[in-house]
């Protein structure tokens, strides 16, 4: 069976460490076909792809864009995506502008409560300036001392309602399923369990994905808990959608579960890259 991963950054976009180092880490963990999902970027694409090659594994390209739908911030991962499509290309630019505004407004966000210069910590921990996350503030404030790890940052400073959470207009759900189906690609719901929608506001989001062309969501992954998977292979199936697997890895040891570890979709599902090979 292969061992398939379909999420996962690099310090292109918020995670640590370069295309190359992602790939090696991933075969380490024995995964035969892998896709780099940087965040609202594809600029590692070409590096990603050469490092899957010298690893002998298969490359997907992919990206994960930055949404708002019922007022949060959701993810959509793009797969076989062609990473040179110009309207992609175009997208993911505006999409990614604003985020240096946002991070100084978390700055001083962050300021009014005692956590002074955080927003040019931060950018010490910023390989791409053009994609400053949240991420790369809690970095900062773990190194510094404020809080134990990156959940408990998230926790207390930059979760909806907390003192250093600014909220940014992405792009729309028919937006990005619209630029990732344009480029050849197959629209896909990242970690669905994550996002803190009643049932009813969830299926209104399948439903409205599935309309837009949408092909799969996330069944296994990082940012699921183990009691999740059955959940959402049960969804997956009764909406029809393929199901994907992924680490969501952004660093070694902040991973809930790392490349190894990532157990397999559960047997009743449909894999998005069933007809791939």
């Amino acid at each position: 069976m292969l061992k398939v991963d379909l999420h996962c950054h690099s310090n292109v976009s918020d995670g640590v460490l370069p295309p190359a180092e992602v790939a090696a880490h991933a075969r380490r963990g024995g995964v035969d076909v892998w896709a780099l999902t940087d965040h609202d970027e594809v600029g590692g694409t070409a590096a990603a792809r050469a490092a899957a090659a010298e690893q002998g594994m298969r490359f997907v390209p992919g990206v994960e864009i930055s949404i708002t739908w019922g007022g949060e911030t959701v993810h959509i991962v793009g797969l076989q995506i062609d990473e040179n499509d110009q309207t992609l290309q175009q997208g993911l630019e505006a999409t990614r502008s604003g985020r240096d505004a946002r991070g100084k407004e978390i700055g001083a966000q962050l300021a009014k409560v005692g956590i002074p210069d955080a927003y040019e910590g931060a950018l010490d921990y910023v390989d791409n300036p053009a994609l400053m996350s949240r991420t790369h503030f809690a970095r900062f404030l773990v190194d510094k001392g404020y809080c134990r790890d990156i959940p408990e940052v998230f926790k207390k400073y930059l979760s909806p309602g907390q003192p250093g959470y600014v909220e940014h207009r992405w792009a729309t759900l028919a937006q990005a399923v619209g630029w990732i189906r344009g480029a050849g690609g197959v629209a896909v719901i990242a970690h669905p369990g994550r996002y803190k929608f009643t049932p009813m506001q969830q299926g209104v989001l399948f439903d409205e994905f599935k309309q837009l062309g949408g092909t799969a969501i996330e069944v296994v992954t990082g940012s699921h808990t183990p009691d999740q998977y059955p959940e959402y292979a049960k969804l997956a199936n009764a909406y029809g959608f393929l199901a994907s697997r992924g680490t969501d890895f952004h660093a070694p040891g902040e991973a809930r579960v790392d490349f190894a570890l990532l157990p397999p979709l559960p047997s009743s599902v449909t894999p998005v890259w069933h007809d791939w090979f």
